[in-house]
């Protein structure tokens, strides 16, 4: 396998309500990854990132998810907007930021529903949290040609920087 970068956004002074992360994302990839850097604005501990495929969105989605803070652990699943994860917010303790990584796999078989995995957490002095999530994409059996991105309650912080990656298959040699 190897890995390609596509593109990279760094959010500037004043924040982002959202980050279109690219449109037209080249079709020549077996796979996306996505790695997130990204605080929240909201008056909360934490805010939650969901993605769709600009520009109509995909709300038609299967997830399951797994939380961990150091002293408990939690389990989820649900219908509705495809989730990320949890970064930290405005009250959480200051300058921390949360790191999620997001693989969106088969993004552009057209003849496969899309899944996607998210593995992430972030430490603010003991009141962090690690998660996993995981989901399908129902009824987007069409290629992802887009991406973007934005915070459940706040904006994106700034200095929230996001990538994304092109991930290809290897040939495969005789031997």
């Amino acid at each position: 396998m190897s890995m390609f970068p596509i593109a990279s956004v760094t959010v500037g002074a004043g924040g982002s309500g959202s980050v279109i992360l690219m449109d037209n994302i080249p079709q020549t990839f077996t796979h996306l990854q996505i790695r997130i850097f990204a605080r929240g604005t909201a008056s909360q501990a934490n805010d939650l990132i969901y993605f769709w495929n600009a520009p109509s969105g995909i709300t038609n989605s299967q997830w399951h998810n797994l939380f961990g803070d150091g002293s408990s652990a939690q389990s989820g699943n649900g219908t509705a907007a495809v989730y990320a994860g949890n970064v930290p917010a405005a009250t959480s303790t200051s300058s921390v930021f949360g790191s999620i990584i997001v693989d969106i796999l088969d993004y552009s078989n057209t003849n496969k529903l899309k899944t996607f995995r998210c593995f992430g957490g972030f430490n603010a002095n003991g009141s962090g949290v690690t998660q996993l999530w995981s989901g399908l994409w129902i009824g987007a059996n069409t290629a992802i040609s887009s991406i973007r991105l934005n915070m459940g309650a706040g904006s994106f912080a700034q200095g929230t920087t996001v990538q994304l990656y092109g991930i290809q298959s290897s040939p495969t040699t005789g031997a």
